[in-house]
C-alpha cells in the first residue's frame, strides 16, 4: 500500500447503552477487554499492522478518556512524522447546546476537509466497538481487483441470528444486489461487519448529496449504501473467516472475554505475527498465594490471588482474598473480591469491591450479572 493511498476513519461515538453502567462515564470503545486492552486497541492495531499511516477517530459521548488515550498514537506506532492518530469530535450543532454526529455518514461528512487534506484514493471506515483481527490491505486488494466502488466486509452468522444484523444479499459473483437492515425474514446470513472501503471520489459525492437531504438519516446502512445500489454502483462483499465479536451487550462482552480461555481460540492475543498493541502499563507480576486454587484462568499482570478461581478472566490488578471463590466470571481492572466472597457468572466492573462473605451471581442465571457498584460484605 502506498503512503496515504487509503486513510482510515474509526466510528467511535456511539453511546453503548446496552453495556449499561460500563458506559455511563466511558465511551464504549474505551471499555476494558482481555485483561489489559481496550476495545479500540483492535481496530487501531489492525490499521497499524495493515500499513495504514493516518487514522481519524471520531468521538462523541463520554469521550474524555478515549480522546486522551488515542491522541498520542504511540502504542500503535502511529506517532511518527508521516503518520498519526487524530481525535475528531463533532463540529456542527444538532441543537442549540449540543455538538453531535447525526449519523454514521454525517460523522464522515463533517470531516471531509480532514480527509481531503490527505487526498486518499480510498477510504476505510470502521466501527470502533468490535473485537477482531483483520488485514485491511488484503481487503483493499480485493476492492481493486473487482474494480468496486464500495466493498463491505461480511461474516457468516447462524441463520436464526441473521435478523439482528444488516444483511447483504449477493449474486454468484459476490456482488451485493440488496441490503436489508435487520430483516424479519433474512434471505442470507452474510452480516455486515461495519467495515467499508469506498473509492473516495464516489463516496465524497454521495456524502455531499446526502447532506442536502432533510429527510435523510445520514447513515451508511439506511442512506449511503442504498443510494450506491440505486445509482448502479458496484458493491462487493468481502467474506471474512476469522474471529469477530460485536461486544455490544454485557453477555457478548463476557463471552468474548471467556473465549480467551480456549487455547485454540482464533483471536489468540499471544500471536506475535499480528500483535494487538495497547498502553504499556508498568506493574508487578501476578501473584498466586500458597493456598490459592486456579483451574482454567486468564490472569493478567498485577493480579493477586489467595482464593479459588475457576474458568474466569482476571484483568490488571484484580484481587481475590482468602477463601473467596470466582467462577465463570470476568473481573475488570482493580476489581476486588474480599475474603470468603463468591462471584458466579458475573462481570465485575473496574474498581468494584465485593465485600467480605458476599455472594453475587448464580450458576443457574441465563444472563450474565453486571456488578457495577460495590457490594457490602456480611458482618
Amino acid at each position: 500500500m502506498k503512503q496515504n493511498e487509503m486513510l482510515a476513519m474509526i466510528l467511535a461515538g456511539g453511546r453503548g447503552s446496552r453495556l449499561k453502567d460500563l458506559t455511563n462515564k466511558v465511551a464504549k470503545p474505551a471499555v476494558s477487554f482481555g485483561g489489559k486492552y481496550r476495545i479500540v486497541d483492535f481496530p487501531l492495531s489492525n490499521c497499524a499492522n495493515s500499513g495504514i499511516d493516518v487514522v481519524g477517530v471520531l468521538t462523541q459521548y463520554e469521550s474524555v478518556l478515549l480522546n486522551s488515550y488515542v491522541a498520542a498514537g504511540g502504542q500503535w506506532g502511529l506517532d511518527t512524522r508521516d503518520s498519526g492518530v487524530y481525535v475528531l469530535p463533532p463540529r456542527e450543532k444538532a441543537d442549540a447546546d449540543l455538538d453531535v454526529y447525526r449519523g454514521t455518514a454525517d460523522a464522515i461528512s463533517q470531516n471531509i476537509d480532514f480527509i481531503d487534506n490527505y487526498d486518499p484514493e480510498y477510504l476505510l471506515i470502521l466501527s470502533g466497538d468490535h473485537i477482531y483481527k483483520m488485514n485491511y490491505d488484503k481487503m483493499l486488494d480485493f476492492h481493486k481487483e473487482n474494480k468496486a466502488d464500495a466493498t463491505i466486509a461480511v461474516i457468516g452468522v447462524p441463520m436464526k441470528e441473521a435478523s439482528r444484523f444488516g444483511i447483504m444479499n449477493t449474486n454468484e459473483a459476490g456482488e451485493i444486489v440488496e441490503f436489508e437492515e435487520k430483516p424479519e425474514h433474512p434471505k442470507s446470513n452474510l452480516a455486515s461487519m461495519g467495515i467499508y472501503i469506498f473509492t473516495w471520489k464516489h463516496l465524497r459525492k454521495a456524502l455531499i448529496a446526502d447532506m442536502k437531504k432533510k429527510d435523510s438519516n445520514h447513515d451508511f446502512g439506511k442512506d449511503i449504501i442504498p443510494s450506491f445500489l440505486n445509482d448502479g454502483k458496484k458493491l462487493m462483499a468481502y467474506q471474512f473467516k476469522g474471529y469477530w465479536k460485536d461486544v455490544g451487550t454485557i453477555d457478548s462482552l463476557w463471552e468474548a472475554n471467556m473465549d480467551l480461555l480456549d487455547k485454540k481460540n482464533k483471536l489468540n492475543l499471544s500471536d506475535n505475527s499480528w500483535k494487538i498493541y495497547t498502553a504499556d502499563v508498568s506493574d508487578l507480576p501476578q501473584y498466586i498465594g500458597p493456598d490459592a486454587e486456579v483451574d482454567t484462568a486468564y490472569i493478567t499482570q498485577g493480579c493477586v490471588i489467595h482464593g479459588s478461581v475457576k474458568n474466569s478472566v482476571l484483568f490488571t490488578d484484580s484481587r481475590i482474598g482468602k477463601k473467596a471463590k470466582v467462577v465463570d466470571s470476568v473481573l475488570m481492572p482493580q476489581a476486588v473480591v474480599e475474603e470468603g466472597a463468591t462471584v458466579t457468572r458475573a462481570l465485575v466492573a473496574d474498581g468494584v469491591v465485593i465485600g467480605k462473605g458476599a455472594k453475587v451471581g448464580s450458576a443457574d442465571s441465563k444472563e450474565i450479572l453486571l456488578v457495577a457498584e460495590d457490594v457490602k460484605g456480611v458482618k
